[in-house]
């Protein structure tokens, strides 16, 4: 058995409004960052595993990304597996 790392990114669909990235987008002039249009807000998780090679790593992400971790009804998720 080998140890992994998992780096998922788990954000809204591009065609789902996201209310909390137009708050963002809204008060960053106040902050004196302009020129922003666009904020999309999503989540970052890690995982750290065991697994017997980097490919049963993949598959076991994919599976927690798939059942527990995203909706993809409303989300897209994507994932690196690095050796550790």
């Amino acid at each position: 058995m080998a140890n992994f790392l998992a780096h998922i990114n788990i954000m809204p669909h591009a065609e789902l409004l996201d209310p909390q990235g137009k708050v963002v987008v809204k008060n960053l002039p106040s902050l004196g960052v302009d020129g922003v249009s666009a904020v999309r807000i999503g989540k970052h998780v890690t995982i750290s595993l065991e697994a017997a090679s980097q490919q049963e790593a993949h598959d076991k992400v994919e599976i927690a990304c798939k059942k527990l971790l995203a909706n993809e009804i409303m989300e897209t998720f994507d994932f690196v597996v690095e050796a550790v």
